[in-house]
């Protein structure tokens, strides 16, 4: 077993079954991965802000940091590498209020919201969502199982993708 840390504002991609995709404290970032159990294909990222527009040139060197570009570019070449919408399975945590219940700003919220509306223009649902609350969660992608696994407040919860 492998270990691929997807670390913030990154992504990855692997076909091997060897590899288990994992990002770490997703606060008000989003964690989103993308597997396709027929190809045994599976990409992570991990998102800190919803929209590019707020800062054009960091989102051309590191597109993983907004939800925006990095979703969509994670999808392009998931589908590049023959993944199939109609087979693909998505898995999403996040998006947590982490400052206070009251922030201004949203960043959770504003995250989910973005990844909500990309996915709905290509024509693709959540098969899992733990996103909101307040706490901080970790989520791991085993290709050679197809378990996808979120860890919070201590506890695992681990739920099948092999999409049967």
């Amino acid at each position: 077993m492998a270990l691929v840390v997807v670390d913030i504002a990154q992504m990855k991609i692997t076909d091997s079954s060897d590899d288990v995709l994992v990002t770490y404290s997703l606060g008000s970032c989003v964690g989103v991965a993308v597997y396709d159990p027929f190809l045994g294909i599976g990409g992570m990222i991990h998102c800190m802000l919803p929209l590019s527009k707020v800062d054009q040139e960091k989102a051309k060197q590191r597109p993983g940091m907004f939800v925006d570009t990095g979703l969509s570019l994670l999808l392009t070449r998931l589908f590049n590498m023959g993944v199939r919408k109609s087979r693909v399975m998505v898995l999403v945590a996040g998006g947590a209020h982490v400052l206070n219940n009251n922030s201004l700003f949203k960043i959770g919220e504003r995250n989910v919201t973005v990844l909500r509306k990309i996915l709905w223009k290509n024509g693709m649902l959540m098969h899992v969502k733990d996103v909101g609350g307040n706490e901080s969660r970790t989520i791991r992608l085993h290709l050679d199982s197809q378990q996808f696994v979120i860890k919070k407040l201590g506890q695992e919860f681990v739920y099948d993708v092999s999409g049967n």
